[in-house]
């Protein structure tokens, strides 16, 4: 394509024919780095709302090569915003329409699909690309996918590192960043900018609900256990969400509340976080534009975090987030954390969920001398259930360390447990 007629991207072509300011002291304009562009093979992990802009930038920035990686399927809600979709794509994977939407458009460009979880592909698979983008809405996701890249590092080999481009949003706001695994700060280190949400006091749902959200929670975990609880909850089935939405709105009028409606009621319970089109426009952008000066050095890439909000104006700011030396996936020590030596092991396992520097959901944990607590097998988990009604002062000394694993993760954590005094 070098050689050929590129007048489609002449506004490209003006950054990569002469340098600039700002351009890497090894950066060489013209033919080379046109052709280094083109020959860049770049993943896109997910193909919704942040994947479809990015797809289309990537082919119209002058990427040739491009993969993209999505389990889900095409529902009708995601049309208002996914815009590579149609009506007759419903029920359709989303990596496929994508990619063949985009090729349908810009004939030049490959781009491969797959339909699939990410956990599937080893490590061959993510060896062979310049660059990754996320467009994902899954922390869990992000933070694998991290740990793999962290982990298929080499110092010995200089292509074993994989530059991560990393795109989110939640309504108007909105994030880049740009990962070099090993060298800055990686997403395990940024993990407390992404706490769980608090959860709502059952009593709070149960006797003074102050907010729509409220009544919906008390349909959904206090009603249909009431009333329904011989049938599996489908967030997916329109008869559940009217069940729940018509108990909520009783609920709301017994307490004068305004505000529940069949969407918000929907929203509450597929924890649905509302997407903003040009939100996710934005976001594609600035994470194609360092995807960009990645694959050509024709600017210095983000260093390396890039906030955006757009509900009160438009705003964005830029810092380095720094590495963490007790980072369990970049860093070499454990993370100290304050427990209090009265709780349970129960009680510090479940607050592992919601601890923003942890937020795991199914640990495994462990001393160097002993087990704690299995999640599985079956046997070990029988085994090790008594310990869980014991004290923490029972069971670790103040200052020990222990090894916790969780099936969602590629790696195992390590913290360091101080006693409260």
């Amino acid at each position: 394509m070098a050689g050929q007629s590129r007048s489609r991207y002449q506004y490209i072509d003006n950054f990569l024919n002469k340098p600039g300011p700002t351009t890497d002291p090894d950066f060489v304009p013209g033919v080379p780095t046109i052709s280094n562009l083109e020959a860049s093979k770049v993943l896109v992990i997910g193909a919704g709302g942040l994947g479809c802009e990015i797809l289309k930038n990537l082919a119209m920035s002058g990427f040739r090569d491009i993969h993209v990686i999505d389990m889900d399927t095409i529902d009708v809600s995601n049309l208002n915003r996914q815009f590579l979709f149609r009506k007759d794509d419903v029920g359709k994977s989303k990596a496929e329409v994508a990619a063949a939407s985009v090729t349908s458009r810009c004939k030049d460009v490959k781009i491969t699909p797959f339909n699939g979880k990410i956990q599937d592909k080893d490590e061959d698979f993510y060896m062979q690309f310049k660059i990754i983008i996320c467009g994902l809405d899954s922390i869990e996701a992000r933070r694998w996918i991290n740990a793999t890249l962290v982990s298929m590092v080499d110092m010995e080999n200089p292509e074993s590192l994989k530059p991560l481009v990393d795109g989110g949003t939640e309504g108007f706001k909105g994030q880049a960043r740009v990962i070099l695994p090993t060298l800055t700060s990686c997403i395990e280190c940024q993990l407390d900018m992404h706490a769980p949400r608090a959860a709502v006091p059952l009593c709070t749902l149960a006797t003074i609900p102050r907010q729509p959200e409220h009544c919906i929670e008390w349909a959904k975990i206090i009603a249909w256990e009431e009333h329904r609880k011989d049938t599996v909850l489908d967030t997916d089935d329109p008869e559940h969400i009217t069940w729940l939405y018509d108990k909520a709105l009783n609920r709301a009028k017994e307490f004068h509340i305004p505000g529940v409606t069949y969407q918000l009621t929907q929203g509450v319970v597929k924890n649905i976080i509302p997407a903003i089109a040009s939100t996710n426009a934005i976001v594609a952008a600035a994470c194609c534009n360092e995807a960009f000066k990645i694959a050509t050095s024709c600017n210095p890439y983000l260093t390396n975090y890039m906030m955006y909000t757009g509900d009160d104006s438009i705003y964005t700011y830029t810092f380095e987030h720094e590495q963490k030396p007790d980072c369990p996936v970049c860093g070499n020590l454990a993370k100290t954390i304050t427990v209090n030596p009265r709780h349970t092991l129960q009680e510090f396992i479940e607050s592992l969920g919601e601890r923003p520097e942890a937020q795991l959901k199914k640990p495994t944990l462990r001393t160097e001398s002993t087990s704690l607590y299995f999640q599985s097998p079956p046997s070990l988990e029988e085994q090790t259930r008594p310990n869980l009604s014991k004290k923490l002062s029972e069971l670790v000394a103040d200052g020990e360390e222990i090894g916790v694993s969780d099936p969602a993760f590629t790696i195992d954590f390590k913290f360091k447990l101080i006693f409260q005094t």
